[in-house]
């Protein structure tokens, strides 16, 4: 069955072809490792993770190589402003080295809680300085960049054209560079390459140049080469990467090789919070720690985010959050039904569920008409064995473990109501008990009482 993508490069929707029959090599834009990643960063790792899901579901072997950014990445995406691990090592009075370390765990551990598969390589832009400065040497010897005082910058005029990917107008386009405008700069859209660094820079490295330290852009080109070769078969990253990133990265490669790096080029729209932006002024900037904080769990935001095409945007509130939770409680049970059902079932019914299922997830990973098909399995007046293995080969695409128990960790204080109510039952207080259990429901757990024990899971 064909698998079709939906290319940024042509702003067509094209039949995938892999540059290897068999294998498909991807690269992704990580993280950058200053802080907390918000529910709107984990939206891009969502969509990667559906799209290598996607891609095994069709057989294809995949080498996928994701880089974190822990060095170089200025505070404005258009290339301008304060180095934000220099920000953040100030912020917290630490070694940004120690910033980096943390903040990595902890996205690590959110892809985790997400049921994210993990790339096959990851790779860290502070352990392959020498392979950027190596690339911007072969960009200098081919004649795509000049010197200021301070800066290397990619020539763009030496382009046939600079701005494939978002078809700028460069007339428009807003100077950027990585330090303050440098009128020797000969062109608005060039940028900078690599730095000199101040005395007082956090992060620099003994170079070609003397102390420096690298552009944002060319972090990913010079990772992407090493571990993928100088082309590969799909690009991926958030919307927000086409103007300035994914542009600087195509421009970067044609100067080093004459070739752009990726044959796809695939972006993840926004996620907006109750219609609009997150902002830290509104208070709405919201972590997977912050979900689980109101009784949501990780996969409950999994579950949200298949309510909409990855090309579109997606608003989140709470109360689409709590229609997602409630749905993929449903979902769990109408799987149960099934596991232990014993009816029969014609296996022409299965095969048509199938079918639909992979039309769907290869039309450009079309999740919320693939989760349609779902339900109408779910929902088959037939409860049968064989509809309960074809929920789990559907799950091999949702990633939301159907098959499993929910496990919660309990707070201490809810610990110690547990026991409390337990051992008001075992007393046959049932006027204490209903009061307890009353009092659990207030704080977000229901309560399920069986003929030796209690369950207690989230609402």
């Amino acid at each position: 069955m064909e698998l079709k993508l939906y290319n940024t490069l042509t702003r067509e929707k094209e039949v995938f072809k892999p540059i290897d029959s068999k294998k498909v090599k991807i690269y992704s834009c990580g993280p950058t490792v200053y802080y907390y990643a918000h529910i709107g960063n984990l939206r891009a790792y969502l969509f990667m993770d559906n799209l290598r899901r996607v891609l095994k579901y069709n057989n294809y072997e995949l080498l996928h190589a994701m880089n974190i950014t822990d060095v170089g990445h200025l505070e404005s995406d258009a290339d301008d402003g304060e180095d934000k691990m220099a920000k953040a090592a100030r912020r917290e009075n630490k070694d940004p080295y120690e910033i980096a370390r943390f903040y990595t765990e902890k996205f690590m551990i959110d892809l985790k809680k997400l049921n994210i598969s993990i790339p096959e390589i990851i790779c860290k832009a502070t352990e392959h300085i020498k392979d950027m400065e190596e690339y911007v040497q072969t960009i200098i010897k081919n004649g795509y960049a000049y010197e200021t005082k301070n800066t290397i910058y990619f020539d763009t005029s030496k382009l046939d054209k600079y701005g494939l990917l978002s078809n700028i107008n460069i007339n428009e386009q807003k100077a950027g560079a990585r330090v303050e405008f440098d009128n020797e700069k000969k062109n608005i859209t060039d940028f900078a390459l690599w730095i000199k660094a101040p005395e007082n820079h956090i992060m620099k490295w003994d170079t070609f140049w003397g102390k420096c330290y690298p552009g944002w852009h060319i972090e990913c080109s010079a990772m992407g080469r090493k571990y993928l070769g100088e082309q590969f078969d799909i690009h991926t990253g958030g919307i927000d990467h086409i103007p300035i990133h994914h542009e600087n990265e195509i421009a970067q490669s044609k100067g080093y090789s004459g070739k752009i790096p990726a044959n796809w080029w695939m972006h993840c729209e926004f996620l907006l919070i109750d219609g609009g932006k997150m902002s830290k002024s509104l208070n709405n900037v919201y972590t997977l720690d912050d979900l689980e904080k109101r009784g949501y769990t990780a996969l409950d935001y999994r579950m949200f985010n298949f309510t909409s095409h990855y090309r579109n945007k997606l608003n989140f509130t709470w109360d689409s959050l709590e229609a997602s939770k409630i749905a993929l409680s449903r979902l769990k049970e109408g799987y149960k039904k099934h596991a232990n059902g014993n009816e029969d079932i014609d296996n022409k019914i299965i095969e048509d569920y199938e079918l639909k299922f992979h039309e769907a997830i290869n039309d450009d990973l079309n999740m919320p008409l693939a989760l349609g098909v779902v339900w109408d399995v779910i929902r088959n007046p037939k409860k049968s064995k064989k509809l309960a293995d074809l929920l789990l080969k559907f799950d091999e695409i949702l990633g939301l473990r159907l098959d499993e128990e929910e496990k919660i960790e309990l707070p201490d204080e809810i610990k110690s109501i547990i026991e409390e109510r337990k051992l008001a039952r075992l007393n046959k207080d049932w006027k204490k008990s209903d009061k307890l259990r009353d009092y659990l429901n207030e704080k977000g757990y229901l309560v399920k009482d069986t003929k030796d024990d209690m369950k207690v899971t989230l609402k």
